[in-house]
């Protein structure tokens, strides 16, 4: 009877056990799939917050989907302190001394194919004057990203820092990057010409990017950075394709700015170019190069940071209010690329940057930066002086300067990433 007693004792414990268990996976069923519905409407409120109605829409090519929003409706004025902003269509002011493309002789002139440098959606329309192109976000854009708060962000400690003492403390972040600079004077903008490849990227948490950085204050929690040029960005844009991109920030990319248009900040007024859409022809190793020529400067009058796509499109700026060294002037102005390498414990990436190929290789194959320059403060374009380089490691990415009469200042830069001597 003992036996028995005891057993049925087990027996009850055990039912109670089983009746705990199953409650707990109820429970946390349902808190899962409440996690679940949040995060979706989370990314909903999100995909709202971005995608502005559309007066037309286009389907490019190459999937995107482009949407023709009414100047007004953009992005940008759902900040607070642009409620009452009256749109400027156009700058006080251009820059003096626009580096002359016509005086490049034929043989050092980038051999280009038939078509000129364009985006791909344009081969399905355009949008009409008074709208502007913004590049729809989708749900798995959002959803690519670690959180609804960091998409359309970059992490921290991602701008070059040249006169760190300890490189280690820069590979941190695992941002690499091969660049050419100035510092040590008061800037007004920066201009380049820009090699455009397609270079390949290992994982899709990682980048490739060849940009101009215009810096202000340190390289603490305060610093203030506009950028601009292209980029590959698997994780960002769910491909591997070349995209043009501008970004910035007033606090070292913690809690301000954001790329594109994918927060509140920059105002474009330009109706045939799209912020994040894919840039066609790239260059081909030993075959056709194809530039861009990407102008930043701040308008003497409004003092507005102005960005130019070429010699013929105006895109929009970035209002000065927005920052707090650049509502001044730059210190630093950075030309380069920059990639990210997620291998852990000091191995390396085989990312590619610019071309993939290093610096010595030339023309045709190493990808370059041509016509550096300045804007000074009498808004005057200058040939930049005491033109530095920096590279955390060389073997790896490497950075190499020059100049002549029809490139004026340049250097080509890049590499393969992971090699014999980058292990």
């Amino acid at each position: 009877m003992g036996d028995v007693h005891f057993s049925r004792e087990r027996a009850g414990k055990v039912v109670v056990l089983i009746f705990f268990w199953m409650l707990s996976l109820i429970s946390l069923s349902c808190a899962a799939r409440l996690s679940v519905s949040r995060q979706k409407l989370q990314v909903q409120n999100h995909l709202n917050r971005l995608n502005k109605p559309a007066v037309k829409t286009i389907q490019s090519p190459d999937g995107d989907i482009i949407d023709c929003v009414h100047l007004a409706r953009q992005p940008a004025f759902d900040h607070p302190f642009l409620k009452d902003h009256k749109i400027q269509m156009r700058p006080s002011y251009h820059p003096e001394g626009l580096f002359d493309e016509n005086k490049v002789s034929d043989t050092e002139k980038p051999k280009k194919g038939s078509n000129p440098i364009t985006q791909l959606w344009h081969m399905n329309g355009k949008c009409p004057e008074g709208t502007i192109p913004i590049r729809r976000t989708k749900e798995e854009d959002v959803l690519r990203a670690s959180s609804v708060k960091s998409y359309g962000r970059k992490k921290h400690r991602a701008t070059p820092q040249p006169r760190s003492a300890d490189p280690d403390l820069i590979n941190e972040s695992g941002h690499q990057h091969a660049i050419a600079y100035v510092e040590g004077d008061k800037y007004y903008g920066a201009k380049a010409t820009i090699n455009v490849w397609e270079p390949k990227i290992q994982q899709p948490n990682e980048f490739s990017l060849s940009q101009l950085w215009i810096l202000g204050g340190s390289f603490g929690e305060d610093l203030n950075s506009i950028e601009a040029g292209w980029q590959v960005s698997p994780d960002l844009y769910g491909d591997n394709n070349t995209r043009l991109f501008t970004y910035w920030t007033s606090d070292a990319y913690q809690a301000t700015g954001c790329y594109n248009l994918l927060c509140s900040g920059f105002i474009q007024i330009n109706s045939e170019i799209a912020m994040g859409a894919s840039i066609s022809p790239v260059s081909a190793y030993r075959n056709s190069q194809y530039d861009i020529s990407i102008l930043v400067w701040k308008d003497p009058k409004e003092g507005h940071w102005w960005m130019q796509f070429g010699n013929d499109y105006v895109l929009g700026y970035w209002p000065s209010f927005l920052f707090s060294y650049l509502a001044d002037s730059a210190s630093m102005i950075e030309w380069g690329g920059e990639v990210v390498n997620s291998e852990p414990d000091g191995r390396h990436t085989s990312t590619q940057m610019g071309s993939g190929r290093f610096p010595e290789e030339g023309f045709g194959k190493s990808s370059y930066f041509r016509n550096i320059q300045v804007v000074d403060d009498s808004n005057n374009l200058k040939a930049p002086k005491g033109l530095g380089t920096f590279t955390e490691q060389s073997n790896c990415y490497d950075v190499q300067t020059g100049s002549n009469g029809d490139w004026g200042h340049y250097f080509y830069y890049g590499g393969p990433g992971k090699n014999p001597n980058c292990p």
